[in-house]
């Protein structure tokens, strides 16, 4: 397949990027400026230096007239101070890609679920916490995401809250709401954070990386005691 746009399903052996055990995977949606294959080029080229197999680009049945552009696994450090977003964003700035200024365009994390632990019931406690985090700060991340509550509802409709972690995350099993969630757990090797509005910001993108590395440190350092009596703290505020 020498298409520089690949279909929805295409999913190629992920290549690990950076040192350390916690990977990023950023699916970046652009749209308005065509699902032109001459496009996606451009900015494969641009992503893809020297050598290095960074990103893929990838069809979105959700776009009306843009592409995906999906990175292999990469550390937060290796995304901060190797893989060239500012130069990959520019490149579909100046091809008349739009992402923050559309109805439709996501910006999605992945995690790989090895973060969180060696073992299922290890990576289940931290992913609790995760959810708890996020459902208990929504209006917060809500600000953050740059997302209208409408947009929201569509694209990563949260779960609701439960007295503790454990209990959040067993209700969020049982609603079985699929992939249009804020946290999505379907994934078999990572959990998706798909609360954020798409950007061509640099800034924006590295902030948005840095805010879910957070939650995931906190959710991995921390125990439900712990997360338990920082809510509380907060709630005094």
């Amino acid at each position: 397949d020498d298409k520089c746009i690949k279909d929805y399903g295409y999913k190629p052996e992920p290549i690990f990027h950076g040192d350390g055990n916690r990977f990023f995977g950023v699916e970046l949606e652009v749209d308005d400026a065509g699902e032109e294959d001459d496009n996606a080029y451009y900015v494969l080229e641009v992503g893809n230096c020297n050598g290095l197999e960074h990103i893929y680009c990838k069809h979105d049945g959700s776009l009306g007239d843009g592409f995906e552009v999906v990175t292999h696994p990469m550390t937060l450090d290796y995304h901060i101070n190797e893989m060239p977003w500012a130069e990959v964003m520019s490149e579909a700035i100046s091809l008349g890609y739009l992402s923050h200024k559309t109805n439709s365009c996501g910006l999605h994390v992945h995690v790989n679920r090895t973060a969180f632990g060696d073992c299922f019931e290890k990576q289940e406690e931290c992913i609790s916490r995760v959810l708890f985090f996020v459902e208990r700060f929504w209006q917060e991340l809500l600000k953050f995401s740059r997302r209208s509550e409408h947009q929201i509802e569509r694209w990563a409709a949260r779960y609701g809250i439960k007295e503790n972690p454990k209990a959040t995350l067993d209700n969020a099993k049982k609603k079985c709401s699929g992939r249009y969630t804020c946290i999505n757990l379907i994934n078999y090797n990572t959990i998706e954070f798909r609360l954020f509005r798409g950007t061509l910001k640099h800034s924006t993108l590295i902030a948005t990386l840095q805010l879910v590395n957070r939650i995931c440190r906190l959710a991995i350092n921390l125990s439900d005691e712990d997360i338990d009596k920082a809510v509380k703290e907060a709630e005094q505020f």
